[in-house]
């Protein structure tokens, strides 16, 4: 048996198989549909619940009041019978604490409404509905025998751990000093990004001469996440199709890779999650720069792919705690940094500032690391701070399962207005990660 992602703002349909569609589901809404009689079913994973600006013939999939008709009427072409049809729905977290003026935020629940509206239309029986609450969840149908599970995101049966020593001032300068070091090619590109002095040649040779990493770059070119059509099988050829900039950006990403590599148990969901998270907070973070014009794309794109490395130093120390703060995060919807703060004494905001320092990072790179979490405390550029917020919080709503996360969001709003938005246009946002990750 295999499984099968079915990803945010996409659908699949199958007969029955020896497979499982799995979706995981922040603020997105997703449905299972099956009829045992035909043998046929799938699951349809929404973003949002209406279409914004022209991309409603683009992407019908990723609406509900598009994609709910679309969803039924592929499961009627394969062979169900919309009589026979039964559905569970699952999803729909809130993005943040709603009040009575901004109940536009509740995406989710907006999103479940329209979907529970065009199943009783269609005369499609419920048989379970699990939707609301502040975290993710795994919605998954099983293709052999037509079971549906909702389960929550990151729950892992292993004892809990008490009493937990905070750490000491030289607990943190030990973490510190035994931490793997970054790659010096990494260093070398955000210098070379905040300076804005972009020169490929050392830098080529550098990467040319890596074969881990070369290797590692050409598969990032050629993935998914990048796009490109036709192969991309030498530096050369990745530096004609893409662009000195763009290039850069994915040498950085490739050089991360290994950085990033979790330990057990700690703060990835799924293998490779912290480095999945970074790089889409990155794309997310640039396309957002872009489209606001509130900051340089590249810095932003490199605020984003660092903004967790405090995860890198407490990724072990998080294994024990896990049931912790699970319980924490999920009964008592606290924010990780406040657990994290409460439990091992720093948080990984606070960590990750300590370790841009160390490594000689640029002043605002270190300062948007430090504050990713509070952006309106960023002193050297808040606007790029609250950009990384944004691409963070839309990752781990929009495209969730990757990492443990919970961000504070009581102060939407006001974050939003800082980069020029009201909340009214928070779905356009929305948009942004579609076109920035899940179009690759």
């Amino acid at each position: 048996m295999h499984k099968r992602i079915v990803s945010s703002g996409d659908y699949a349909v199958s007969k029955q198989d020896e497979a499982v569609l799995e979706a995981y589901l922040g603020s997105c809404v997703g449905i299972t549909m099956c009829d045992p009689e035909a043998g046929v079913g799938g699951l349809l994973h929404l973003i949002l619940p209406e279409p914004v600006g022209f991309d409603k013939e683009r992407h019908p999939e990723r609406y509900a009041t598009t994609g709910m008709p679309l969803f039924i009427q592929s499961l009627e072409k394969a062979g169900a019978r919309r009589e026979h049809l039964r559905a569970c729905v699952a999803g729909g977290a809130l993005v943040g604490k709603l009040t009575e003026a901004d109940l536009f935020l509740d995406i989710g629940g907006r999103t479940t409404e329209i979907v529970e509206k065009r199943l009783r239309d269609a005369s499609i029986k419920i048989e379970q509905s699990e939707t609301g609450g502040h975290l993710g969840c795994c919605l998954s149908l099983d293709l052999r025998n037509w079971e549906t599970r909702i389960e929550p995101v990151g729950l892992r049966l292993k004892p809990e751990m008490k009493n937990f020593k905070k750490f000491s001032r030289e607990d943190i300068h030990f973490i510190l000093s035994r931490l793997r070091p970054i790659p010096q090619l990494v260093l070398k590109i955000v210098r070379m990004i905040n300076d804005d002095a972009y020169d490929l040649g050392d830098l080529s040779a550098d990467v040319r001469s890596d074969q881990v990493i070369a290797g590692r770059v050409l598969h990032l070119c050629n993935s998914a996440l990048i796009g490109i059509r036709g192969k991309i099988d030498s530096i050369d050829r990745a530096l004609t199709m893409l662009g000195q900039k763009e290039l850069l950006r994915l040498v950085c990403s490739a050089s991360l890779e290994g950085f990033f590599e979790p330990y057990e148990l700690g703060y990835s969901l799924i293998k490779g999650g912290l480095y999945q998270h970074a790089v889409g907070t990155g794309t997310v973070a640039a396309q957002m720069a872009r489209l606001l014009k509130v900051s340089s794309p590249d810095v932003a794109y490199t605020a984003g792919l660092l903004h967790d490395i405090g995860k890198v130093a407490m990724d072990q120390y998080i294994a024990d705690a896990y049931p912790l703060f699970y319980r924490r995060m999920q009964e008592g919807n606290e924010s990780l940094l406040l657990v994290e703060s409460d439990t091992l004494g720093i948080d990984h905001a606070a960590m990750g500032g300590l370790m841009a320092d160390k490594w000689g990072f640029p002043g605002r790179l270190l300062d948007v690391i430090a504050h990713h979490h509070s952006p309106e405390d960023s002193e050297d550029d808040p606007e790029l701070a609250h950009i990384v917020y944004f691409a963070d919080l839309l990752m781990g709503r929009f495209h969730a399962g990757r990492e443990l996360e919970n961000m504070e969001t009581e102060r939407l709003a006001s974050r939003l207005s800082r980069i020029g938005l009201k909340p009214n246009q928070f779905p356009l946002l929305v948009v942004t990660l579609a076109r920035s990750v899940l179009e690759r």
